[in-house]
């Protein structure tokens, strides 16, 4: 298997793991509250974290370089604790097939504005009617999942 397919593989499991994330979050802030909630999970990640990089790097690498670039690139911690906790607190009351389908259409409606104006560094990508189409059927079938 080559890279892409190792990268595809890697991404599907993620989407694994986020659907495992948004019921355990839900029961553990219905158990201590979100915001706790959300503060355990952001513990157990550093932990994890901290023993991927001892692991693959034996030693902490380039951690302290993170955190000397520009400061909008640790944008990304910030938006996993935006993530955590709202999954936190929409996962036990709208289920964890809304959430997940919200999360998503969420992602793909951003993804889109990042790519179109190459925000972030990212190369552009041009927005295609067909691109466009596809999100609104995603959009609608998120909005669909909302009905129980």
């Amino acid at each position: 298997m080559g890279s892409t397919g190792l990268a595809a593989v890697f991404a599907f499991c993620a989407g694994l793991g986020g659907a495992v994330q948004i019921a355990v979050q839900g029961r553990l802030g219905d158990r201590v509250g979100s915001v706790e909630a959300l503060a355990v999970a952001a513990i157990v990640s550093v932990i994890c974290s901290v023993a991927v990089l001892l692991v693959a790097r034996g030693g902490f690498g380039r951690l302290g370089s993170g955190f000397t670039g520009p400061s909008w690139q640790l944008v990304g911690g910030v938006m996993s604790a935006v993530i955590i906790l709202s999954i936190t607190v929409a996962g036990p009351r709208i289920g964890i097939v809304a959430t997940t389908a919200m999360l998503i259409a969420g992602q793909f409606v951003l993804a889109t504005a990042i790519d179109r104006f190459g925000w972030f560094g990212v190369e552009q990508v041009a927005v295609s009617w067909q691109r466009l189409l596809g999100l609104a059927l995603l959009a609608a079938g998120a909005v669909l999942t909302l009905k129980r």
